[in-house]
């Protein structure tokens, strides 16, 4: 079966207003109250997907759709695409408005010299469970991931946490002159459109993150 790369995915579905979210298929919908998003998201529950593995946020203004693992082990099916679409067609329907470039999500990177040495203990005290190697997540999908950047050399001079702000890949210049504008600065862009690396005024670091450039 032939299946989709990630810019394949994402030119898919753009006009249907998802956005790629390194794996994830995410849009939302501004909703007026608790209830019109809590009835929105029963619809789009009763929608028959072939594919997907939809998560459904409502909340007091707003609902949130994942497709989550839409892109994974290197490819997407193309009956993703479909799903996505059967869902944008389910919220017109509803009268709601796909607001994908309002989509992120946030990871927490931590360089560790031994990794197999130090995950169980983040495993441990946050309660999250397994996602790979070098990853472990909430087991209730609220808390951001958390991965294991391996560490050649001891670097006590740079912190060693860092946060990934994972942005749809035409919101990320936005973001990044937003928090340049905001005092920060770019510390290598080596990687870009990957991701930039910022710092505060004081070298804490954060990663603005898309899928570009991961194939």
């Amino acid at each position: 079966m032939t299946t989709l790369n990630r810019a394949e995915l994402s030119a898919a579905v753009g006009d249907d207003g998802w956005r790629l979210i390194l794996g994830d298929l995410c849009t939302q919908a501004a909703a007026g109250s608790l209830r019109q998003s809590a009835e929105a998201a029963a619809a789009l529950a009763g929608v028959e997907l072939a594919e997907t593995d939809p998560r459904l946020d409502a909340r007091q203004d707003r609902l949130l759709v994942t497709l989550a693992g839409a892109f994974r082990d290197g490819g997407a099916d193309p009956a993703v695409v479909a799903d996505a679409r059967r869902l944008t067609t389910r919220l017109r329907e509803l009268g709601l408005t796909p607001e994908p470039a309002r989509s992120q999500t946030g990871e927490i990177a931590i360089d560790a010299l031994d990794i197999p040495a130090v995950l169980p203990f983040w495993r441990a005290v946050l309660g999250y469970v397994d996602e790979s190697d070098v990853a472990i997540i909430d087991p209730a999908g609220k808390g951001p991931s958390f991965w294991f950047q391996q560490m050649d050399t001891p670097r006590p001079q740079r912190n060693r946490v860092h946060i990934d702000v994972v942005v749809p890949h035409d919101q990320a210049r936005s973001r990044i002159d937003a928090a340049l504008a905001a005092g920060g600065r770019i510390v290598g862009d080596a990687e870009a459109p990957a991701f930039w690396v910022l710092a505060d005024r004081e070298g804490n670091e954060a990663c603005v993150c898309t899928w570009q450039a991961r194939d």
